[in-house]
């Protein structure tokens, strides 16, 4: 027996003293024959961000007066002309939720636009437009359904510092969501709201009469 092992190689040996520990932990593990090593290697997590910064303070003059709630499922394909795709291209599906929020800008406002009897009771306002804002992807709801990948991207990914980056499926279904938001009457609902919430308010004013028109 010492002879056998004296004539292994060095390799051998090492591969040998591996086998042997893993099968030591594997028998501690199932048999508790080391207790608390579950505890040693139990992962913690740790969160060590920094303090948030605020960056810059606008002051908001648009009234959000109806919301659309979309959901799309990408199919992004991307292959090499002259290369199958099990070596080089991937595939992905995703699935993408968010919303699209429609808003009066108040902001545009101009004194011309805004006329006022004497007595204060009747009111004329001609506001911009309702207008579509930036389609916002919820993480919670959006995911990846599958990802194929040829052999020389999933090669690249291990040398990738962002190996799941799902940026260009998230922008693809941000901008068919916008597509979509643009199809339907958000903007016509958010007029009506915004008509609705300033008559209600200059009512409360003492306005009997309230008129409200979009566009120049």
């Amino acid at each position: 027996m010492t002879t056998s092992l004296k004539r292994m190689p060095g390799w051998a040996k090492i591969l040998s003293a591996v086998v042997l520990v893993l099968v030591i932990l594997g028998a501690g593990l199932q048999l508790s024959l080391l207790p608390g090593l579950r505890d040693v290697f139990r992962e913690e997590t740790h969160d060590r961000t920094g303090p948030t910064l605020l960056k810059s303070i606008q002051d908001m003059s648009r009234y959000d007066a109806a919301s659309g709630n979309f959901q799309v499922v990408v199919d992004l394909e991307k292959d090499t002309k002259y290369l199958p795709d099990a070596v080089r291209g991937t595939r992905t599906l995703y699935v993408g939720a968010g919303t699209v929020d429609a808003y009066v800008d108040l902001g545009k406002i101009r004194d011309k636009d805004v006329k006022v009897n004497k007595d204060r009771t009747s009111a004329t306002l001609n506001l911009p437009h309702a207008a579509l804002g930036k389609p916002a992807l919820d993480p919670d709801q959006s995911y990846a359904v599958s990802k194929q990948r040829g052999l020389l991207d999933r090669l690249g990914d291990v040398f990738s510092d962002n190996p799941n980056d799902e940026r260009a499926v998230q922008r693809l279904a941000a901008r068919h969501i916008g597509d979509a938001a643009k199809k339907t009457e958000l903007t016509a609902r958010a007029e009506e709201n915004t008509t609705g919430m300033l008559k209600g308010l200059l009512g409360s004013l003492g306005f009997k009469e309230v008129k409200v028109t979009y566009g120049s």
